[in-house]
């Protein structure tokens, strides 16, 4: 009788102490992704990274101004847009014009004034409407 009643209670102690780890909450396996997910969970992220800083950008316009000419430039995010040159003469007929600074927009191809002059192009306008 003994050896029945050390046996049911191993038994019971055996049932309780499994009952526990069974009501766990089992652990998330962790997925693998394959390398096209991981290059487009990365693309999304930097688009929405880009998306956020487009709509927080700090725009300046500077105008500088001396005996000569006037200079005004349009910063958008801290990098220049546009620069507009507006001479100063006593006959009042030189344009104004526009250098292009070189941050690759506004394009215009290959530099005319060779590839290691410090120079950047101009554009001068020839009407206004």
């Amino acid at each position: 009788m003994r050896a029945v009643t050390a046996l049911s209670s191993a038994l019971l102690l055996t049932v309780l102490a499994s009952g526990s780890v069974l009501a766990q909450t089992p652990s998330a396996v962790p997925t693998q992704l394959t390398p096209e997910q991981v290059d487009q969970l990365s693309r999304q992220e930097q688009q929405e990274q880009s998306a956020e800083g487009r709509r927080n950008q700090r725009i300046e316009r500077l105008t500088v101004e001396d005996g000569g000419s006037r200079v005004d430039e349009l910063r958008v995010g801290g990098q220049t847009k546009s620069i507009t040159v507006k001479p100063k003469s006593a006959e009042g007929n030189i344009p104004e014009y526009e250098v292009i600074p070189n941050n690759g927009i506004r394009d215009g191809g290959p530099s005319k004034a060779g590839a290691d002059s410090f120079q950047a192009p101009r554009v001068w306008t020839l009407r206004k409407f």
